[in-house]
């Protein structure tokens, strides 16, 4: 729990590095809560299933975007790359199974441009 709060306490933070725990425990952290809140949302009625989307669920996710936009890109940075692979996401397929690589991979061992290893901190 405490790796969720630390990515929120960066709310908008895209410089430095995050280990692969920091990263991974939030994502978790997501997908828990998102689970939780369809079925709150369901059991609301506020549930839309034509949209996939509910209202609970809609408030949470325009509330953590940012968080986990900055999380990724400071994940990116640990594996020694720029922010800008987030863009991967865009596209079909192939995009997001380099982007999971990525964000799988290994922390660059030592300090490299972005900081200095969260490891070692």
């Amino acid at each position: 729990m405490n790796w969720y709060f630390l990515v929120l306490k960066k709310y908008a933070v895209f410089s430095g590095r995050a280990r692969r725990k920091e990263y991974w425990y939030f994502m978790l952290f997501n997908i828990i809560a998102t689970i939780a809140l369809a079925l709150g949302d369901g059991l609301l009625g506020t549930f839309d299933p034509k949209t996939g989307v509910g209202f609970l669920g809609l408030i949470y996710a325009l509330g953590v975007i940012l968080p986990g936009i900055g999380v990724t890109i400071r994940r990116l940075h640990d594996t020694n790359r720029t922010g800008w692979w987030l863009l991967l996401i865009l596209i079909p397929l192939i995009g997001p199974v380099i982007l999971l690589i990525f964000t799988i991979l290994n922390s660059d061992p030592g300090d490299n441009q972005y900081g200095p290893n969260p490891i070692t901190d």
